[in-house]
């Protein structure tokens, strides 16, 4: 059957505003009387209720089965002016608000019992009034019991404001098992995120405490309005935990609001961006907004909708009609006042639920409008017919009242009732109450004996009624194989113990449903007569052990124990009982055998014990360690622990000693220790010292046993002494040491070697494999390095420390002989020879060369030069003419002499004249052109003996040398000119001569430049749209025949220049294809093989393309010279610039025809250098030095040229940060350009 609900309640403990009807609104319900007769053994019990002041009726059975049945009968939350029962029912009513408040968590004080009216105070039966249930009300129905909250410890509480007033709702998180914060979010109804909506109106707030490890949320409203009313909900989120909580906000309000809104944009989502976004809730009930576009659609009442629909219907509808919060939709619904209609068939109805005890009768009336329609009464939709044998139910009628009584009320009557009158048809529910079993007679306590029969008996009220036995507050077993057995004879009830122990000691009790009995059970031990007691006794080890009692009465079974085990016999332990005689035996006693012996009879409190010791005397037990000659052997630095097994009893006093030492157990290093069946001795770090005899001496009062240990202590040996090398090689050398001095007591087993380079650190180690002798001969060396070699001893402990290294020592190997050596030259005293370096020169280098000679038929050679040469080339002076002799040369470095080379066959010392030969280059046979500006660096070898003398001649006349630079050798001549200018053209004649024999040679050096412009440019003929255009040769041809000329044209509007053609090779050209009724001017570059020329030859005249037909004529006029020479507009600033920093220098020029702009560096013009690059654009010069060093720094120059003139503007550049001369030298600056930069910086300071 459907279980009522209970009225909600806030967290004040204020009853929720009732949504019932007034009572002004609403038509008067019918009043329905329900009359229950107790049956006759409960009325004398039942005390008659007193109702004073609306305060509830004491109860009249403080049972909990009332209050079970006060759960199931609690009024629901609609509530009506129906009057409320008292008595019985009243308190099972409050009893059953108080169980419900319990299980949710929070308290609230009993709903005040002021509608019960004063006719039912004073009758004895009740009368209970249920509400019909309604579906709006379904969303508050009581929910089950959640499950206990497993983040959050305290939850929001619901809670009641009024309109303009604040309000906060707190949420606590524990976070002692939590390695973060956890996830918090609020919610105002199913889906909104208050997160977005804060603002003025709302805040959230997140504390922490370090103390308590709680996290605190809280939720604060500001000034509340009417539309924030409604269900909120905490949702808290940490990894894979969940937990949230729901709870409602209530605002109450001044006045009485309208009804008449739009329900459908009250509940709607306020619009964002709007004044209001930001708001918590729909502000659609408070404000009013800007009149929007009308909506043509119809107006719906959605109120008179949701009254008409089925509950399962809401959500459907407000889908549709855009309604968002439906839950406080329904809640406003349910305040609406609700008209009922008025019934046609019955003027009074059925109340919806009745309550009757067991076994009494209840009358349930119906008052009908029509007394003539036929009535009908059902039983859970089953029919109830009259029968006249079955006094069960009784039909009666009395005017207009129609009245059923159902006698003898039992379980199966609890059950839905319907009275039916033609098509109407009322319900309700009958509750039947049983009356609670009693204890009529308590159970009596008893006291006894182990072994003897127990038998609780209890009497209650009903027979066969169910009961409970218990035991110290357990239930007591009774299956079948249980030591209890339990029987019922009515309405007696029996617990009993067939055979009583001293674990059934203890409080037993019944429960019965009215009430419960208990009484206490004792049971004690028989008393005992001893007549011999057992007797301590001393036993040697292996001796028989017999221990002896006599007690009274003769034949109870007992058991032995030791130390409080037990014994069983076996082989070596018998027990033997004859009559009042307990006997204990043991053939062969041990030490296990020895304890607390204590004989305990069966069923009685007394024991009888006994303590028995047994001596051994002592022993070491040296064999058992299997050393050999009892002698242990330990390694240096480790540790030992020497255990000694030892035995006898009591436990002997064990010392140890070395010589007349004794060894304390509280010593830091070395110390003795006992414990149990052993001894141990324990050297912490072993030492040399500690070899050597132990003694151990043991004692107790059995005797004494002494023993001796030998203990020898092995180690590493000591390091050898440094190593020698006496001998080295280039890749190797030869070591020898002497043997450690202390071989650490175990023979020397071989040695490892090392070395390492001298700046190095690193140790390699060069044999795997022991060296058993005292020397070696380290190989694979590198040449030149220092190396340092060191020696470790090794024996079967271990390796030694290292040796002290060796001396420094290098390898160094002579380098391979010279090569290729030759005969350069001989005279009559002299003899030239020539050599390569040795192929081979080593780490050591080549410190020079010596040479060697003899006369040919001795051996005895001569050192022709007593200091070493470091050229490949040497003379040998001082020789007789006509002798001849043999050559040899050495090289020689620090680790010696190589082996020499000599020639094969001897010299004859006599000069040879030998006829000069010029041998010109192939590139020199031709032509050798070059541009202004470049370099000529020509070099003509030539042969000739003795040395020929060179001459050179220019059109056959002598060469200036401040235009040309020549410099001759022995085998070459060098013409060097540092900018070649077309002046340097022409035909060089070398003449090379010896004696009186002559060899020549002529070279042809062009300078070449780019060409002038044309003549004169002229317009032959125009006619239609061509020109005919006429020029002469150009006046220099830069030294290089033309090759070609390129032609331009432009508009004289624009001016802007077009090439026509280029690369012709006339004089004469005609251009086609002019635009009709423009004006041209035409100019001309010549070409030649360095390019075109600087300037162009351009047409004085104009060229006007007309029609046919027409002519126009132009007036002639001169144009204006714009020539000018150079003039810098802007000179150029000193300036400093920082080392490793590009820099520029920057000027402007103006000039016409434009001029050339040359960069000067201390007065030498800068070309081809990549250290610089040069930009010049509108005029503006630009110079950008290249991460400039102090070698950077001088007088710079910018010097401009063209056909009327040059200008040029200096400026000083100063570098700082720069290089000293120690500086430059370790960069690996040649010497003559630190010279040069010194002195260039010298000039600047000067200046």
């Amino acid at each position: 059957m459907p279980e009522p609900t209970k009225k909600d309640e806030m967290p004040n403990g204020q009853p929720e505003e009732s949504v019932a009807p007034d009572s002004k609104g609403a038509p008067p319900l019918p009043e329905i009387s329900l009359e229950i007769s107790p049956p006759p053994e409960a009325v004398a019990e039942v005390k008659e209720p007193v109702e004073t002041d609306g305060k509830k009726p004491e109860p009249a059975e403080p049972e909990p089965l009332q209050a079970m049945m006060a759960h199931e009968l609690s009024p629901i939350e609609n509530g009506s002016n129906q009057p409320q029962t008292g008595g019985v029912g009243v308190k099972e009513q409050a009893e059953s608000a108080n169980s419900t408040v319990k299980e949710e968590g929070h308290c609230s004080p009993p709903l005040p019992d002021d509608s019960v009216t004063v006719p039912a105070m004073g009758r004895k039966d009740s009368v209970w009034s249920l509400g019909d249930g309604q579906a709006p009300e379904d969303l508050d129905k009581p929910i089950d019991t959640p499950p206990l909250s497993i983040l959050l410890i305290e939850k929001p509480q619901s809670g009641t404001v009024n309109v303009g007033g604040d309000i906060t709702f707190v949420a606590k998180v524990e976070a002692k098992d939590l390695l973060r914060k956890p996830t918090i979010k609020w919610f105002k109804g199913k889906w909104m995120d208050l997160a977005s909506k804060t603002g003025k109106h709302l805040q959230l707030k997140e504390t922490f405490d370090r103390v308590t490890k709680i996290h605190t949320f809280e939720m604060h409203i500001i000034k509340a309005k009417e539309n924030y009313a409604g269900n909120y909900r905490c949702e808290v989120t940490y990894k894979d935990k969940f937990d949230s909580c729901s709870f409602d906000l209530e605002i109450k309000e001044d006045g009485q609001g309208s009804q008449n809104i739009d329900i459908r944009s009250a509940f709607k989502r306020s619009s964002e961006g709007q004044e209001d976004a930001g708001e918590l809730d729909f502000s659609g009930l408070l404000k009013h907004r800007e009149p929007k576009q009308q909506d043509d659609t119809p107006e719906v009442d959605v109120w008179e909708i949701l009254k008409n629909a089925r509950p399962d219907e809401y959500e459907k509808i407000a889908f549709m009609y855009g309604i968002t919060d439906l839950r406080g939709l329904l809640k406003r619904m349910k305040k609406i006042p609700k008209e009922e209609k008025k019934s046609e068939a019955f003027a009074k109805k059925l109340e919806p639920a009745y309550q009757v005890d067991k076994g009494g009768k209840i009358r349930l009336v119906v008052d009908l409008a029509d007394p003539t329609v036929d009535l009908k009464w059902y039983k859970n939709g089953q029919e109830i017919r009259p029968s006249p044998n079955q006094r069960k139910y009784i039909f009666e009628h009395k005017g207009t009242q129609r009245i059923m009584v159902i006698n003898n009320c039992n379980s199966n009557d609890d059950a839905a009732y319907s009275v039916a009158a033609g098509d109407e048809k009322c319900t309700t529910e009958l509750f039947v109450k049983e009356l609670p079993v009693k204890i009529v007679k308590d159970i009596e306590a008893v006291k006894t004996t182990v072994n003897e029969r127990i038998e609780l008996e209890c009497e209650v009220s009903e027979a066969g009624a169910q009961v409970k036995w218990m035991k110290n507050g357990v239930e007591v077993p009774t299956g079948v194989r249980s030591r209890y057995r339990v029987k019922c004879e009515g309405t007696k009830h029996f617990l009993v113990i067939d055979d009583a122990s001293r674990e059934d000691t203890g409080t037993y009790s019944i429960m019965a449903s009215g009430g419960t009995s208990e009484a206490r059970v004792q049971v004690d031990l028989k008393p005992l007569k001893i007549y011999q007691d057992l007797q301590d006794m001393t036993v040697l080890l292996g001796q028989p052990i017999k221990l002896h009692c006599e007690i009274y009465p003769g034949n109870v079974p007992g058991r032995w124990y030791r130390n409080g085990q037990l014994i069983q016999p076996n082989d070596r332990i018998n027990i033997l009982q004859r009559h009042k005689n307990h006997r204990l035996e043991i053939e062969t006693s041990s030490l296990h055998d020895a304890g607390d012996y204590t004989f305990v009879p069966e069923g009685y409190s007394q024991s009888l014990s006994a303590k028995i010791h047994i001596v051994d005397p002592p022993r070491v037990h040296l064999d058992s360690l299997n050393f050999p000659e009892n002698t242990v052997t330990v390694v240096a630095g480790n540790k030992l622990r020497l255990e000694i097994p030892i035995s006898g009893e009591p436990a002997p006093r064990v010392v140890w000693m070395k010589g007349e030492r004794v060894i304390l157990e509280s010593g830091h290093r070395v110390r003795a220790e006992t414990y149990g069946d052993q001894t141990s001795l324990t050297i912490e770090v072993t030492e040399r010292e500690d070899t050597g005899n132990y003694k151990i001496v043991l004692q107790n009062e059995a005797g004494e046993a002494t023993a001796s240990v030998k203990i020898k202590v092995v180690d590493i040996p000591d390091p050898p002494e440094a190593p020698l090398v006496p001998v080295v090689g280039g890749d190797w050398c030869s070591m020898t040491w002497e043997p450690p001095k202390y071989d650490g007591g175990s023979p020397i087993l071989g040695y490892f070697i090392e070395r390492k380079k001298k700046q190095s650190s690193r140790w390699m180690r060069l044999n795997f494999d022991l060296i058993k002798e005292t020397s070696f001969e380290p190989k694979k060396m590198i040449e030149g390095v220092p190396y340092e070699v060191r020696v470790f001893a090794v024996n079967a402990i271990g390796v030694s420390k290292p040796s002290e290294p060796s001396k420094a020592f290098t390898p160094l190997a002579v380098t391979s002989e010279p090569t290729m050596l030759v005969v350069d030259d001989v005279t009559d005293t002299t003899v030239t020879v020539k050599w390569r370096p040795p192929e081979t020169i080593g780490a050591a280098g080549l410190d020079g060369y010596l040479v060697e000679y003899c006369v040919e038929g001795t051996d005895d050679w001569v050192v022709s030069n007593k200091e070493l040469t470091e050229k490949t080339r040497y003379t040998i002076t001082g020789l007789s003419p006509g002798c001849k002799i043999l050559v040899r040369v050495k090289a020689i470095n620090a680790a010696g002499a190589s082996a020499p080379r000599s020639l094969q066959h001897s010299i004859l010392v006599k000069e040879v004249i030998e006829p000069p030969k010029i041998r010109v280059p192939r590139h020199l046979k031709q032509t050798y052109t070059r541009r202004v500006g470049e370099a000529v660096n020509l070099v003509v070898p030539f042969m000739g003996k003795p040395r020929p003398k060179v001459t050179w001649l220019k059109e056959g006349k002598p060469i200036e040398p401040t235009h040309v630079s020549i410099r001759n050798s022995d085998c070459d001549s060098i013409i060097f000119i540092r900018k070649a200018e077309r002046s340097h053209s022409g035909k060089y004649e070398m003449t090379v001569q010896v004696d009186n024999h002559v060899d020549k040679a002529i070279i042809d050096i062009q300078i070449v430049d780019l060409p002038g412009p044309p003549q004169c440019v002229t317009i032959e003929d125009v006619w239609g749209g061509n020109v005919a255009l006429v020029w002469t040769l150009p006046k220099d041809n830069g030294n290089a025949p033309i090759t070609g000329y390129t032609i331009q044209k432009a508009d004289k509007k624009t001016m802007e220049w077009f090439t026509c053609i280029e690369h012709y090779h006339r004089t004469c050209i005609t251009i086609t294809e002019l635009v009709v009724g423009n004006e041209y001017f035409f100019r001309i570059f010549s070409e030649n093989m360095c390019g075109l020329s600087e300037t162009a030859t351009q047409t004085k005249k104009s060229a006007l393309i007309v029609k046919e037909g027409l002519q126009v004529k132009t007036q002639e006029y001169n144009d204006h010279d714009f020539k000018e020479a150079p003039r810098f507009t802007q000179p150029l600033i000193n300036t400093f610039a920082v080392a490793g920093y590009n820099t520029t220098l920057n000027c402007s020029v103006r000039a016409n025809p434009r001029a050339k702009v040359i960069w000067m560096k201390n007065k030498i013009i800068i070309i081809d250098d990549p250290r610089y690059r040069m930009f010049s654009n509108q005029g503006v010069c630009t110079l950008e030095i290249r991460k400039p060093s102090p070698y950077d720094g001088g007088l710079y120059t910018c010097k401009a040229i063209n056909d009327l003139g040059e200008a040029q503007v200096d400026c000083k550049l100063e570098v700082k940060g720069g290089f000293t001369f120690y500086e430059l030298m370790q960069r690996g600056v040649p010497l003559h350009l630190i010279d040069k930069y010194m002195n260039e910086a010298k000039i600047v300071e000067q200046k």
